[in-house]
């Protein structure tokens, strides 16, 4: 029996047990509350779960940029031009260079995770430099790691690049052009990279902001449908359209306290771009919420009992975070899933709030991702209150003619 299940409230043997001041918005809003802090296993998911994750989620993360990443060097030439190369590789910040005697070492190496790429110098290099002939050298990384992979191509790009260009001046100068002229026809338009959003370019600060909302959405599900499970099974989840905005006005309360710690606190503990329209993100906050409790609730009425949610919805935090548009471009997904996508919050949510906390993007230009939102509540209530119609017309006493 799990943790979650042992803290399971004794059932009630009716739903005449429930008052009728729990009808009212105010009376259900109130007994929701109550319900969720006597209930562990709901504190649990809906307030410890997300805390814990604001400290513990970013913490592998806290490097932010991977530096000195293992790479292998194999000088076939072993002249002045590649001593260089490699005194200019093994200086940068991203590698830490080792030296193989050949290839297929180096191989072996990165076979056994040892390094993550490699560069091979071409016997003849320097040879066919000074007599102005084509020349290249070789790297070679391990595309399963992609962000690796990434350090150890810029890394050693840096280092044959500013190489090059030192050559390309020397050749100049040679010809008969002066130093500051020659140095600066190397690059006739210089490239400035500004990163605006993402100033350190790290992973944390590009990855956390967006998993917060899935992990908001996730807990907050989880926590709602097992409580709407608990009340199915002791007859007491049957209220009115006001006791149903009261229950759903509690849940969001308390996940909108949470979303405030991560936009108020937690990234800012981590140092993540933050702030930037702090009004819109209040706001969106204020219509995420509610729509997601809403479809906790109705998913808790089918569900039907209290475990059976931490069973199905556990397993759909990463296919959702994959559907989102955020990691992988919408558009390249399978067109049942681009259309699949729009059916739960985290679609919409995803990008308007690393949009309006992030970029700092206007109300205004995220209003789509509003409009969705509110779209998807609306069409949760209504199934919701279809559903309420519908279990309460299979309650009502089914009237028998008798011939005679």
């Amino acid at each position: 029996m799990s943790p979650l299940s042992k803290n399971k409230p004794q059932k009630k043997p009716t739903q005449s047990t429930t008052s009728s001041s729990s009808q009212s918005f105010l009376g259900s809003f109130l007994q929701t509350l109550k319900d969720i802090f006597t209930d562990k296993g709901v504190v649990l998911l809906l307030i410890m779960a997300p805390i814990i994750y604001g400290f513990f989620y970013p913490w592998p993360y806290s490097t932010e940029v991977v530096n000195h990443v293992p790479v292998g060097i194999i000088d076939k030439d072993n002249s002045n031009l590649s001593r260089t190369i490699v005194r200019y590789a093994s200086a940068s910040p991203q590698l830490n260079t080792q030296r193989f005697v050949n290839e297929q070492d180096a191989i072996e190496a990165m076979w056994s995770d040892q390094i993550a790429g490699y560069m091979v110098i071409p016997s003849g290099l320097e040879q066919q430099v000074l007599s102005g002939k084509a020349a290249s050298v070789s790297v070679l990384g391990n595309g399963g790691y992609f962000i690796l992979n990434k350090n150890v191509q810029l890394g050693f790009l840096k280092a044959v690049s500013t190489v090059s260009a030192g050559i390309e001046v020397k050749k100049s100068v040679a010809q008969g052009a002066y130093s500051p002229t020659a140095a600066k026809s190397t690059q006739a338009v210089p490239l400035q990279i500004i990163p605006l959003y993402n100033q350190t370019e790290g992973y944390g600060a590009y990855v956390v902001p967006a998993v917060s909302i899935i992990i908001l959405q996730q807990t907050l599900l989880m926590a709602t449908a097992m409580l709407i499970g608990t009340w199915y099974e002791q007859r007491r989840h049957m209220t009115t359209i006001r006791g149903w905005l009261g229950r759903i006005g509690a849940l969001s309360m308390l996940s909108f306290i949470i979303g405030c710690f991560y936009y108020g606190w937690a990234f800012e503990l981590h140092h993540y771009p933050r702030g930037q329209n702090m009004a819109g993100s209040l706001l969106f906050l204020l219509l995420f919420c509610p729509t997601v409790a809403t479809l906790g609730c109705l998913l808790g009425l089918w569900f039907r009992q209290r475990e059976r949610s931490m069973q199905i919805l556990i397993f759909s935090s990463l296919p959702l975070f994959f559907i989102s548009g955020y990691p992988w471009p919408a558009d390249q997904l399978p067109e049942i899933l681009q259309l699949v996508r729009w059916l739960v919050p985290t679609t919409p949510a995803i990008n308007t709030s690393v949009q309006l906390n992030q970029m700092g993007a206007s109300v205004a230009q995220v209003a789509m991702g509003f409009y969705a939102l509110a779209g998807l509540w609306a069409f949760y209530f209504a199934l919701l209150l279809l559903f309420r119609w519908r279990t309460s017309q299979k309650q009502l006493p089914h009237k028998v003619s008798i011939k005679i």
